[in-house]
């Protein structure tokens, strides 16, 4: 069975504790949700199938040991875990980036899982599994994407229950274009909040690209 790629490419790592570093993203296609400011709507249905074998040589020809699996959202392939478990055994760092809607378990204990916490601007925030939230590893990270008070109240209040990682892998950002960085900061300043500000990267670095 293949899998349904939207696209294999190589560019600067935008998102994550691991900003700012080269990474190869292989977005799958297909996406649960349909988020407000969603960024990648061209994946819901953009895409090809290829095998396991075909991705993993695709990214190896790279050059890069960091690899993260997106989308859409990946887990909705009943092949994605597979795909995570080859890119491990090749020697991979593997990141797997999903909405926060879907049962973590299933991805290789050896990733890390970056799980998107729907806020209520999103529009999907009653489709997160917050079983999750037990379900994470010690090198896992939670994301919270935040347009206005009321989701950072949101965000704030959800973070409480996160235990299983360090606070700074707990990341608090902007919706790109709604709402202002500095005003976000602001608020975590002002409550003291133990949580790493996330700005998009890629976004101040190819503004007019998408997905990247």
């Amino acid at each position: 069975m293949g899998i349904n790629v939207n696209e294999i490419f190589y560019s600067i790592q935008g998102e994550s504790t691991y900003a700012g570093l080269a990474c190869v993203f292989v977005r799958l296609c297909g996406c649960n949700l349909r988020c407000r400011y969603c960024d990648t709507r061209y994946a819901y249905d953009e895409g090809q199938q290829m095998e396991i074998g075909e991705i993993v040589d695709k990214v190896s020809g790279f050059g890069c040991g960091l690899v993260e699996i997106t989308g859409g959202e990946p887990l909705l392939q009943e092949e994605t875990p597979a795909l995570a478990d080859a890119l491990v055994a090749r020697g991979f760092d593997v990141l797997v980036e999903t909405n926060g809607s879907l049962d973590i378990s299933a991805v290789n204990d050896a990733c890390i899982k970056i799980v998107d916490i729907k806020c209520p601007s999103s529009g999907e925030n009653d489709k997160n599994d917050m079983k999750n939230i037990g379900r994470l590893g010690h090198l896992d990270q939670v994301k919270f994407v935040i347009a206005d008070r009321a989701d950072y109240v949101f965000a704030k209040k959800t973070s409480c229950s996160i235990t299983a990682i360090p606070k700074s892998q707990v990341l608090f950002s902007p919706v790109y274009g709604l709402l202002a960085p500095a005003t976000l900061a602001e608020w975590i300043l002002k409550d003291a909040l133990d949580v790493r500000l996330h700005l998009q990267q890629h976004k101040t670095i190819w503004p007019d690209e998408r997905g990247r």
